[in-house]
């Protein structure tokens, strides 16, 4: 019965998977062709969310206070200013509601492999224009896109006087000292790739407030 929003997240993986467990999903995409694959998923599974084509940092059509639960997969690192997405998110979100997010950290946007086989610190960390674009597909990066290094008191501290409080922190851990060199694993033994975000809104919540383990 939570009302659930799924942002940045089209591509019939995580509305579904919300909307099995008996939520009220929206799911948030600016790629149409993302929330067509959530389209294909409502059909085969006969579960229903609704869809919403937007920007991140846009959520205007959504109500105030709407979500108990938000859950933002890995896509901030497209967006220039992450101040404008939390406000947005903040907004939507029920006093003491929860905001799990992921983000991709600053060190693994500043480092690039070098043809001497190591890796190494390339990019400053204080900069506010994208990072050069990525040519070969891996997992953390991918071709085409533009992507903004975000320090730790943007990713951190700019949730916080958006009106979060922070309740967990984590990092995934990929590395994997078999893999052979300049693969994901063999990269993320040396730069941890991700970081996940539970946070908690601000505000009067009584007995109600949704709880979750990340």
């Amino acid at each position: 019965g939570w009302h659930v929003l799924c942002l940045a997240a089209g591509g019939g993986r995580h509305g579904p998977l919300y909307a099995a467990a008996g939520a009220n999903v929206t799911v948030v995409d600016f790629s149409s062709a993302m929330l067509d694959l959530d389209r294909k998923m409502a059909q085969q599974t006969g579960l229903s969310f609704q869809l919403v084509e937007t920007s991140m940092d846009d959520l205007s059509m959504l109500a105030v206070a709407q979500f108990d639960l938000v859950i933002h997969p890995v896509s901030t690192c497209y967006i220039a200013n992450i101040g404008n997405v939390y406000r947005e998110v903040a907004r939507v979100t029920k006093p003491g509601g929860l905001y799990v997010s992921q983000h991709k950290q600053p060190t693994s946007l500043q480092v690039e492999q070098t043809p001497q086989g190591s890796y190494c610190l390339e990019r400053p960390y204080y900069r506010s224009e994208p990072v050069p674009p990525a040519y070969d597909h891996t997992l953390v990066r991918e071709p085409g896109t533009q992507e903004y290094i975000h320090r730790w008191e943007q990713l951190l501290g700019l949730m916080c006087r958006a009106g979060f409080s922070i309740e967990d922190l984590v990092e995934p851990n990929h590395a994997d000292r078999a893999a052979t060199r300049f693969s994901f694993g063999h990269r993320s033994h040396f730069v941890a790739p991700y970081v996940r975000i539970k946070a908690r809104r601000s505000g009067q919540n009584g007995d109600s407030r949704p709880s979750l383990i990340l």
